[in-house]
């Protein structure tokens, strides 16, 4: 995983600078997020604070122990959990080593105002890799985070509805994974690693609806093994009814080529595809094609036009606290 780019932070969490926050920073291409939501690629932070996952998805990008011969207990991997203000504090201190790089080749006024800017993160995505939600002080992470300013877009693979429904604070937007429309997709898909899951996942989708926070229904979508059956998800979305739902196509990348995956480019849907799907979708379910970035093949429905017109982030509604501590280390 070092190998890979990953930082890591204490025990169990890490930070990863991925693709568009080194495009934000070279004045390129941004990050679907800030096409869908506002979020400055430059000033966000792909971070999770557990590594490991109960789930053995065929399109993650992440290398899965088992495949490669270890038999490391993903479920039960540490003995003590690491405090919220030290991971948050270590995930700030690491995402700065790794943007301090990018300095040299500030050659612009807009790259170094970036550079600077980016050395200040106001964002994080805790969907790197494996499952948040194993970590259980969650909620006062997020606390932690809001009170330096940054804002929270939480990623759960819908396995563990009682932690959802223990959050507190909510993050600024939670997430639920959608990655097969019936249960043998979803077997065959997401490969899980306890029995019963997808009744625990059907419950987490429940509990999303009655969430008072920004919500978000993620789809990943493989030819060949889950993209059918646009019924059955539109069934899931109506049970969980988002705000969002984002429709994106798989990416052929690190753990996915391993070939007992069973997958291949091939699988891989074109933009037009992923659009068609989504539009499918729409028709289905009353939701509004909202937004699209070609680069990343994915598509934005909202649930309602309130939701359509209020999905950018007003950041002047994180609660800051103390805002010259994380300036000061």
């Amino acid at each position: 995983m070092q190998k890979q780019g990953y930082h890591f932070v204490g025990q169990h969490s890490a930070v990863k600078t991925c693709e568009y926050t080194a495009n934000g920073l070279r004045g390129k291409t941004l990050c679907y997020k800030y096409t869908f939501y506002g979020i400055r690629s430059w000033q966000c932070m792909q971070a999770t604070p557990a590594i490991g996952c109960d789930l053995g998805c065929t399109f993650c990008w992440r290398l899965i122990p088992e495949e490669h011969g270890y038999r490391w207990n993903e479920l039960n991997a540490v003995e003590r959990w690491d405090d919220p203000v030290s991971i948050v504090e270590g995930m700030i201190k690491e995402q700065r080593a790794v943007v301090s790089g990018f300095k040299t080749d500030a050659d612009t006024e807009l790259k170094m105002r970036r550079w600077e800017e980016a050395r200040q993160p106001r964002h994080v995505a805790l969907s790197l890799t494996g499952e948040p939600m194993f970590y259980p002080r969650m909620g006062e992470l997020i606390r932690e985070f809001h009170k330096r300013g940054i804002s929270t877009f939480l990623v759960h693979n819908g396995t563990l509805p009682e932690a959802m429904e223990r959050l507190d604070p909510l993050p600024t937007q939670l997430y639920v994974s959608m990655q097969a429309p019936d249960e043998e997709t979803f077997i065959r898909t997401v490969r899980p690693k306890i029995p019963g899951t997808w009744g625990r996942y059907r419950k987490a989708l429940s509990v999303l609806g009655t969430l008072n926070t920004r919500t978000v229904l993620r789809m990943t979508l493989v030819k060949s093994l889950n993209m059918h059956n646009p019924e059955g998800y539109s069934e899931l979305i109506t049970l969980a009814r988002p705000n969002y739902v984002e429709v994106k196509g798989f990416s052929f990348v690190g753990g996915a080529r391993d070939p007992q995956r069973g997958l291949s480019i091939d699988t891989v849907p074109t933009h037009g595809e992923v659009r068609d799907f989504a539009r499918r979708l729409a028709d289905l379910t009353g939701y509004i094609v909202t937004a699209e970035h070609a680069p990343s093949r994915i598509i934005l429905l909202s649930r309602d036009e309130d939701s359509k017109r209020n999905r950018i982030i007003d950041f002047s509604r994180i609660q800051v606290a103390d805002s010259s501590r994380m300036q000061n280390k």
